[in-house]
């Protein structure tokens, strides 16, 4: 997936996490901050799990800013994931 311009998905609310994609040069590599209320307690799990939804869209250069209000894991995949196909300007999916 090629990113093609910044994104964001999500919000500050309570429960919910807002994670804004931005480009980078080729071969940047991941830069990701994040921000969260229960850093101590799952951080390292929180980082493993926007690395392997990197993984699954095949992202390596991409600048992640995400502030996390206790989001649940499929909370945190959905919004990382939708970040991303906005930034790629991909459909995110239809109403039928």
């Amino acid at each position: 997936m090629e990113l093609k311009q910044k994104a964001q998905a999500g919000s500050f609310e309570s429960s919910d996490i807002l994670v804004m994609v931005e480009p980078v040069e080729k071969g940047a590599g991941r830069l990701i901050e994040l921000k969260s209320i229960v850093m101590q307690q799952f951080g390292e799990d929180l980082l493993s799990q926007i690395h392997a939804d990197l993984d699954k869209f095949q992202i390596s250069d991409v600048r992640l800013i995400i502030n996390d209000k206790g989001a649940l894991p499929p909370t945190v995949s959905a919004r990382v994931e939708t970040a991303l196909k906005r930034a790629a300007q991909l459909q995110t999916g239809t109403l039928n």
